[in-house]
């Protein structure tokens, strides 16, 4: 943004200049209104034909692009979900680039995928270091060629309440589970839109649609990853690129990857559906052929169950949670699941 454009964001030496008296006190003149009156007005005619059309997309399906020959890049690719996504892509006919700071765990899926027929190369990356992502960046485009599908799946995940954890911890959460997507995104999203083809996809959580008083900064970086693509397809659209570069947010439920996990679920009593990595990564790619800006990767009665729990008062959401997950209030200390990377 140009701060000589926004006198809001201007600074001068350091110091705060507030907007002019001007910009706030002028009053609207019969123009504005009728302008505004205006764009109401086609809101409302076409509301409903464009209602219409996202219900049949929603409820009739989308047809389904091919990705076939296309270069899949997924981190956190060696392992969980991301071993799982690895191969679902190469069964579509992606060559794919797996990336995770586990190498052997990398070399591992690369050769699983190699298995199938298709060409894959493990990569060595720490997601959380952007000089790491943008050294990446430039072994993926040497060894296999220009990335046409960007999968941000690395995350940690983290036990931890707002009280526990050093700060280093803490940091180390943000930098894998939100700012890498930001590191990964600037570097491979360019490349996309020179060539004016793409689709980026990143790997939330339930958690980012709600928050979990027992996960507070991982909660925070799944919202902060949730707010990231939204604002990113919004961005997209607005600079042009609406049907060429796609978006789409992945919000997987409880999924059996790490033995600690699924203990920590039996401590908590929870009675949600636990899905495997498989399912999911089902879930996701039948969503990124779908160009879909959003994929809860649970069973159909979750979706709607994560959808109201949005619309509902706080008292009804704390009977849910209450209901579903009975151990939580005595819990005091929880333990991080820090040592690895899913």
């Amino acid at each position: 943004m140009d701060t000589d454009q926004v006198k809001y964001f201007k600074h001068q030496d350091g110091e705060y200049v507030p907007a002019a008296r001007d910009l706030l006190g002028r009053q609207k003149s019969p123009k504005d209104w009728y302008g505004i009156v205006f764009k109401v007005m086609r809101v409302i005619v076409l509301f409903i034909p464009t209602l219409l059309g996202e219900l049949f997309r929603l409820f009739l399906g989308t047809r389904r692009k091919s990705i076939r020959g296309q270069l899949a890049l997924v981190t956190g690719g060696g392992n969980g979900l991301g071993r799982s996504l690895c191969l679902r892509l190469a069964r579509k006919g992606c060559q794919v680039a797996v990336a995770d700071i586990d190498l052997i765990a990398a070399q591992r899926t690369a050769q699983e995928v190699r298995d199938l027929g298709v060409r894959a190369e493990p990569f060595l990356v720490d997601v959380g270091d952007q000089k790491s992502v943008e050294q990446l960046k430039s072994d993926v485009e040497a060894k296999l060629g220009p990335v046409d599908i960007l999968v941000n799946n690395a995350g940690l995940l983290a036990m931890l309440s707002l009280s526990e954890g050093t700060p280093e911890d803490v940091q180390r959460i943000i930098n894998v589970n939100l700012a890498s997507h930001f590191w990964a995104i600037r570097a491979f999203k360019n490349g996309m839109m020179e060539r004016r083809r793409g689709h980026i996809v990143a790997v939330s959580s339930t958690f980012g649609i709600v928050a979990f008083g027992r996960t507070v900064c991982y909660s925070a970086t799944k919202f902060g990853v949730r707010g990231l693509m939204e604002a990113l397809n919004e961005e997209f659209y607005m600079n042009g690129y609406g049907n060429e570069i796609f978006v789409t947010c992945v919000y997987p439920g409880f999924v059996a990857t790490r033995q600690e996990f699924l203990d920590y679920l039996h401590q908590l009593g929870c009675r949600v559906p636990i899905q495997t990595p498989d399912e999911v990564a089902d879930l996701a790619i039948d969503g990124v052929l779908k160009n879909r800006c959003e994929v809860i990767a649970s069973p159909l009665y979750m979706q709607l169950m994560l959808k109201l729990y949005s619309l509902m008062p706080n008292g009804i959401n704390r009977l849910v949670m209450d209901i579903f997950v009975d151990n939580v209030p005595r819990l005091g200390y929880r333990k991080s699941l820090l040592n690895g990377e899913s």
